[in-house]
């Protein structure tokens, strides 16, 4: 029911009024918030997508660049253009259960990333974490990951927080390939 300006009660139908804002919608979104490619358990076995993701082609697992023991991967489900991950590949939840060559690469790796970032996207500043058990925000926290997301000056407008939605201006495909051919290079 909507409210007119009279405060008498007004069965909405269909779209209702025009109100001057377009809707952009992103069912893809869903999947994520339904759970879909989430482990069943915290096993490796459980369907664990990064311990899956190294098998497949660079292109079909939107992986940037492998390293010995960490691998950097564009994020299916990206809060800005850009957004990868820093993933070892062996199946560890916590940060303290690396070993000291994980450790070392993964902050290799996180400097290298953030090279390439620049190179290919000019990107100002990088919002770089973990979040460390379910508890603490991470959607699987059966594999550590950590997240770097790209920022620019003037990158949050008006789109997340009045129409709910993020814009993102390239195709992940393309966002592998580019940061994957600067990667030797940074």
């Amino acid at each position: 029911m909507l409210q007119s300006m009279t405060s008498e009660p007004e069965q909405q139908f269909g779209v209702g009024a025009p109100d001057a804002f377009q809707r952009l919608w992103t069912p893809h979104r869903m999947a994520y918030i339904q759970g879909e490619n989430k482990p069943t358990g915290p096993g490796a076995d459980d369907g664990c997508p990064f311990c899956s993701i190294p098998a497949k082609s660079d292109e079909d697992g939107l992986i940037v660049a492998r390293g010995e023991l960490v691998y950097a991967v564009l994020n299916l489900y990206p809060y800005n253009g850009g957004h990868l991950m820093v993933v070892p590949f062996r199946h560890v939840a916590d940060y303290t259960e690396l070993d000291e060559a994980e450790t070392a690469e993964l902050a290799a790796f996180t400097k290298r990333a953030m090279r390439a970032l620049r190179t290919a996207s000019g990107a100002h500043g990088f919002n770089i974490g973990m979040n460390q058990g379910s508890t603490a925000g991470a959607g699987i926290a059966a594999h550590l990951h950590q997240h770097l997301v790209p920022r620019w000056g003037g990158d949050t407008n008006f789109m997340p927080v009045v129409g709910h939605t993020k814009v993102l201006p390239q195709l992940l495909a393309d966002t592998r390939k580019m940061l994957a051919d600067v990667w030797p290079t940074v």
